[in-house]
């Protein structure tokens, strides 16, 4: 799957996008995953909204090979 991160997450990961190959997963292992590889993301797992294909995932969302996932931080605004 192709794993997008966006504001202060591409300064932590190095890199705005990557290819993962983990089947097909839940979030728990779409985090998983993501932090063996990526283990600066931890302390933003809390915080971090997970979207499936532009649209925002749930608890139930399962996450595939084909899929396109954005990490999303917290935005602020004035």
């Amino acid at each position: 799957m192709r794993v997008l991160f966006f504001a202060h997450l591409k300064d932590v990961t190095g890199c705005a996008h990557t290819e993962l190959d983990c089947g097909e997963v839940d979030a728990d292992g779409l985090w998983d995953a993501l932090l063996q590889r990526y283990p600066g993301l931890a302390p933003y797992r809390s915080t971090v909204r997970l979207a499936c294909n532009a649209r925002y995932a749930g608890p139930d969302t399962r996450f595939g090979p084909s899929d396109e996932v954005a990490l999303i931080p917290p935005v602020s605004g004035g």
